[in-house]
Parts: C-alpha cells; structure tokens; sequence
C-alpha cells in the first residue's frame, strides 16, 4: 500500500497533490498518475464507484505509482473497513466534527488493517463551522495525518452555494473561515490540506497546506475553450 509512502513525504515538509478522476476508470487515474499526480481521488460519496471498481482501480493507479484515495459517504464502521479491503490507500472521511469521531476512524483503520494499518493515510475532512470550533480537540488524536479543510461544504455551512461561478473567488468570509482552521492544523504540527485552484495554491501554501485537492475538470474546460477559440478563428 502507498499510504505510507504519501505519510512519509509530508513528513519531509513536501507539498502533494491529489488529482480527481470524475467517473469509474482505471485507464483514467492511472493518466493522471502517469501526469503527476501524486494521488488519485475516488469519490464514493458523490461518484457512483463500487467496490470492485475501487479494488481494480487502486491496483491500478499503484502500478503507476501513484496512491488511491477513497471517500465514503459516511462514517460507518463497516463500510471503512469494506473499502480498505478492497485497496484504498488512504480514506478521507467527510463531515468530521468531533475528537470521538475521529478516534473512532482511526480504531476502524486499525482493526480492518490489523496486519498493516501503518500503510493507510487517514485524512479528516473538516466540513463545517461546528468542527472548526472544536479542532483543537480533533488535532490531539493520534493516528490521523491530514486534517483537510473542505471549502464546498463549508461555504453551504455558512449559508453560501458550495462553488463560485467559475473563475470566481469564494466569499471572504468563507476563505477567512478556512484560514482559520489552516492556522490551528499549523499551529498544532500538523498537515493541513485544502481545496485549491492553481490561482489559489500559492497562497494557501505559504499558510503552511502540504496536501492539496485539484479538480481535473479546470484544466479540460481551460483546454476545450482554447481548441474552441482556436477553430472559430
């Protein structure tokens, strides 16, 4: 598993992207792998991947050296336990909001992986403003090795609509918000992550995030809007 191996370089101090393949296709993560991308995101919260397309999948962007990275749609026990089975390198679990949760996560990782739970990354997401409040107490597990704050629900959290037009920044208040919670992650010693578009990565960079989400979809609109520009002459 390459869990560890993704563990090893944030512990250097390295920045790590984690790249999203929008619909159910090997042949697609391992592309983005073989482009760069140092993780592959499955998304089985919002995506439609079952478990033998996660099982296939995350052997295949390994292959390409690269780490696959699950999100469940909740935090039941059973279902953690199922897709580490079925190869996940690491799980980001969303909608984290208390030290009791993420305790629980991590004992999930550790008994499904008795043999080699040290090879899975744990990444909390950190969703709403009720979790912020109490990120001090979430910071003090051990076990988990990202705390990633989630700016889309955040925003609805906060009574905004989960993305700008695109092109656009999100609200003030929600970047403040994140802002905020980033400097806790810091504070603590710990590795913090985010959302970010290419225009907002150096910033959050300089606030110390090491692991950054990228949507693929800006590169294929910026790319297909160029070819259109182009033809129309």
């Amino acid at each position: 598993m390459n869990g560890a191996r993704l563990r090893e370089r944030l512990n250097r101090g390295e920045c790590l992207s984690m790249l999203t393949a929008h619909y159910a296709s090997p042949g697609h993560a391992v592309r983005l792998t073989e482009l760069g991308a140092d993780a592959i995101f499955l998304d089985c919260e919002h995506g439609t991947w079952s478990f033998e397309d996660i099982r296939l999948t995350a052997q295949a962007i390994r292959g390409a050296g690269g780490t696959a990275i699950v999100r469940p749609d909740c935090h039941q026990r059973s279902l953690l336990i199922r897709y580490l089975n079925a190869g996940a390198d690491a799980l980001m679990v969303p909608m984290m909001e208390t030290a009791a949760e993420a305790r629980a996560i991590v004992d999930a990782v550790r008994y499904g992986c008795h043999a080699d739970h040290g090879e899975r990354l744990v990444i909390a997401m950190i969703e709403t403003v009720a979790a912020i409040d109490r990120l001090d107490e979430m910071l003090a597990v051990e076990g988990v090795d990202v705390f990633f704050v989630g700016p889309g629900d955040l925003s609805q959290d906060m009574g905004f609509a989960p993305a700008p037009p695109f092109g656009e920044p999100r609200p003030q208040v929600v970047r403040d918000k994140v802002g905020e919670a980033v400097a806790k992650i810091y504070a603590a010693g710990k590795v913090a992550g985010t959302l970010a578009t290419l225009a907002e990565l150096p910033h959050w960079w300089k606030q110390g995030v090491q692991f950054f989400y990228v949507h693929s979809d800006p590169f294929l609109r910026r790319g297909m809007t160029e070819l259109a520009d182009l033809l129309a002459g």
